[in-house]
C-alpha cells in the first residue's frame, strides 16, 4: 500500500506471533495502539490498548479471541487514532484492467468494533476529500491487481486525514447503500465480472444521487450489552413503502440460533437528502414488528434522533459515549401499541384460516383492503 501511495497507520507489516515483538512495537509507535487479528474481521480480535499496562491482558484476550474465532492467534499492531470515523470506498475491478470506484460508505456506528448504522455519503467528508479517497481507493486495489467488487476501508481523523485501515475483497454487508445512491448493482456487476466481461460503465458515469441509510436489526438486547437474544420469530412485520428496502431471510417461526450472526435483516432507506432519508427509516423501524427475540429496532430509533447523530457528530465511539442503560425506555414503550395491533391482527387471521392453512371458500383477498388495513393500524 505505502508503494502505491496509500497513506497508512504507522504499525506492524505482518502479523506478529510473538508477545516480545507486540511489546517492542507499542513502546516504538506509543500508546494508544489497536491490536487486531490476522485472521479475520468484523470485530473479532480487536482491542483498544491506551496504555503500557493494559498490553499484556489486552494481547492475551485478543489472541484468545482471534484463535477461537479464526483459527490464528497471530495479530497486528498500530497507532490508535483518537476519535476516528469508519469510512470505506467501494470499488469494482474487472479483468480487462478496469478500476472504479463508488465513493464512500459512513460506518462509524459500531459495537465491538462491528457496524450497526451505516450511511451514504458521509457527512464528514468534503468534495476535494471525496475525490482524494476515491482516488486512493482506485490506486489500491490497482497495485493488487483486484478483480471484483472490494471495498478499501479508512480511517479518518478530525481533521479529514485518512489512513488505509484494510480491504474487505467481498461485497459487504452494508453494500446496498451503495446501490441506492450510485444505481449500480453491485451483486449483478459481481456475476458480469466473474464471467470475463468489462465494466459497462466508466468512472464519469459514477453518480451519488441523494442520501441512505441502513439500520442492521440484530436479535440482541442493547441494554444487556448488545449481548445475542436467540429465539423464535413468533410475529414479524416488516416496513415498506417509497424509497424503502428490507433485505432478510427470516419469516414466523424462524427459530434465531445461537451458533451465527444474529442478525434478522438490513433496512435501508433512501431519500433526496440526510433529513429525508433519516425520516424515512423512522417511519420504517416505526412499524417494523418482531414478537419473539429482542430485537434492536427501539435503539435504532434512539440513535437515528440523537441530536449528535442528526447533527452529523459521530465517531466509533459514538455508542459507548452516549448510549446509557435505561435509554430505550420510551422507544420500547412506543412499540406496544403496534405489537398489539399486528398480534390482533394475526389472531383475527386465524379465525378465518383453517387448521392446515387453507383459506375457506370466498373471493380472493383485495389486497386494496390490506392496505386500507394497515394504514388504519398505522394512525
Amino acid at each position: 500500500m505505502r508503494k502505491a501511495g496509500v497513506p497508512v497507520v504507522p504499525g506492524s507489516d505482518e502479523a506478529l506471533g510473538s508477545d516480545a515483538e507486540v511489546e517492542k512495537l507499542a513502546g516504538e509507535i506509543g500508546f494508544p495502539v489497536m491490536l487486531k487479528a490476522a485472521g479475520g474481521g468484523g470485530g473479532k480480535g480487536m482491542r483498544l490498548v491506551e496504555s503500557a499496562g493494559q498490553l499484556k491482558s489486552a494481547l492475551r484476550a485478543a489472541r484468545s479471541e482471534a484463535k477461537s474465532a479464526f483459527g490464528d492467534d497471530r495479530v497486528y499492531i498500530e497507532k490508535a487514532i483518537v476519535r476516528p470515523r469508519h469510512i470505506e470506498v467501494q470499488v469494482l475491478g474487472d479483468t480487462h484492467g478496469h478500476v472504479v470506484h463508488l465513493y464512500e460508505r459512513e460506518c462509524s456506528i459500531q459495537r465491538r468494533h462491528q457496524k450497526v448504522i451505516e450511511e451514504s455519503p458521509s457527512t464528514a467528508l468534503d468534495e476535494a476529500t471525496r475525490m482524494e479517497m476515491g482516488r486512493v481507493a482506485v490506486a489500491a486495489a490497482k497495485a493488487v491487481d483486484y478483480v471484483g467488487a472490494g471495498t478499501i476501508e479508512f480511517l479518518v481523523d478530525q481533521e479529514r486525514r485518512f489512513h488505509f485501515l484494510e480491504m474487505n475483497t467481498r461485497i459487504q454487508v452494508e453494500h446496498p447503500i451503495t446501490e441506492a445512491v450510485t444505481g449500480v448493482d453491485l451483486v449483478k456487476a459481481q456475476i458480469e465480472i466473474g464471467a470475463g466481461r468489462p465494466l459497462g460503465f466508466t468512472q464519469a458515469d459514477v453518480v451519488q444521487r441523494g442520501w441512505a441509510i441502513e439500520c442492521r436489526v440484530y436479535a440482541e438486547d442493547p441494554e444487556n450489552g448488545f449481548l445475542p437474544a436467540p429465539g423464535r420469530i413468533a410475529v414479524l412485520r416488516v416496513p415498506s413503502g417509497i424509497g424503502i428496502r428490507d433485505d432478510s431471510g427470516v419469516y414466523e417461526g424462524f427459530e434465531v440460533s445461537t451458533h451465527y450472526d444474529p442478525i434478522l435483516s438490513k433496512l435501508v432507506a433512501w431519500g433526496s437528502n440526510r433529513d429525508e432519508a433519516i425520516d424515512r427509516m423512522l417511519r420504517a423501524l416505526g412499524e417494523y414488528v418482531i414478537v419473539g427475540p429482542t430485537a434492536n429496532i427501539a435503539f435504532h430509533r434512539w440513535a437515528l434522533q440523537h441530536p449528535a447523530f442528526r447533527a452529523g457528530d459521530i465517531d466509533t465511539g459514538f455508542i459507548a459515549r452516549h448510549f446509557k442503560p435505561g435509554a430505550l425506555g420510551e422507544a420500547r414503550e412506543a412499540d406496544l401499541p403496534l405489537i398489539g395491533a399486528a398480534l390482533a391482527a394475526m389472531a383475527r387471521s386465524d379465525t378465518v384460516t383453517g387448521a392446515n392453512g387453507a383459506r375457506p371458500p370466498g373471493p380472493p383477498r383485495s389486497r386494496w383492503r390490506e392496505l386500507a388495513r394497515r394504514e388504519a393500524l398505522r394512525e
